[in-house]
């Protein structure tokens, strides 16, 4: 399907969708919205989706980007109508739900991005894995630690450290936490990666934000920055660190 732009009225529907699952699990998937002419323009140049499955976060934003470098679309990291729309069109991936099966969208900003809040934007379930990979393009495998998991679950890692553009950005802090927490055999995060225990990875947002006064973390390798972290990452560091 080819993709298009909601325009402030088909947002303002998206939305109110998806406060309407927060009580009413039955609420008609609006369908109709991905076609409609007057709240959902095509962009230009044309870039097409298919309705594919995405086994990961990286997955996605490999696909995504490919489309619209392709197409070379400027200034897409910036376009709400475009990726609420994206969201709605992969919906049904996308929605987590509870135990007994009913649909549980969380906040709005997981599909309407909250693009003037760096705090929130990454939040947006396939705008968050594009702009980090994207920061990381040169080498998107240092990212996998923000990038292994499902698309519907971004879980604690990617909290604590893509919500500070000073930590997602640096190269090394980032390879750092994919060696501390990424599984080199099964390409997902060890047991303990979230959470608050010790050596967490909110734990070591906390530790870089201490170090940060002394270091450069942006001059330092990431092999020197996992030796620079205290005995609680023990657990995580590699035998060979």
């Amino acid at each position: 399907m080819r993709v298009r732009r909601l325009s402030q009225n088909g947002v303002d529907t998206f939305r109110r969708f998806l406060e309407s699952l927060t009580t009413d699990d039955s609420a008609p998937y609006p369908a109709e919205l991905l076609e409609d002419d007057e709240d959902a323009s095509q962009i230009k140049p044309a870039v097409e989706v298919e309705a594919r499955t995405f086994n990961s976060r990286i997955e996605a934003a490999e696909y995504l980007d490919e489309k619209f470098s392709s197409a070379s679309m400027q200034g897409i990291e910036g376009d709400i109508g475009v990726w609420a729309w994206l969201a709605l069109f992969y919906f049904d991936q996308l929605c987590a739900k509870d135990r007994d099966g009913n649909l549980r969208p969380g906040e709005i900003a997981r599909w309407i991005p909250d693009i003037d809040n760096y705090r929130k934007y990454y939040r947006h379930l396939l705008l968050g894995p594009l702009s980090i990979y994207r920061a990381h393009k040169d080498d998107p495998q240092r990212a996998l630690a923000l990038l292994c998991g499902p698309l519907r679950e971004p879980g604690d890692v990617v909290e604590q450290l893509a919500a500070r553009q000073e930590l997602v950005t640096n190269r090394a802090v980032i390879q750092s936490a994919t060696t501390l927490y990424v599984d080199n055999t099964t390409k997902k995060l060890k047991r303990g990666a979230a959470g608050r225990g010790s050596g967490s990875a909110r734990r070591l947002a906390d530790v870089l934000n201490q170090l940060d006064v002394t270091w450069d973390l942006y001059g330092m390798a990431a092999n020197e920055l996992v030796l620079l972290l205290p005995k609680e990452f023990d657990r995580f560091r590699p035998l060979n660190s």
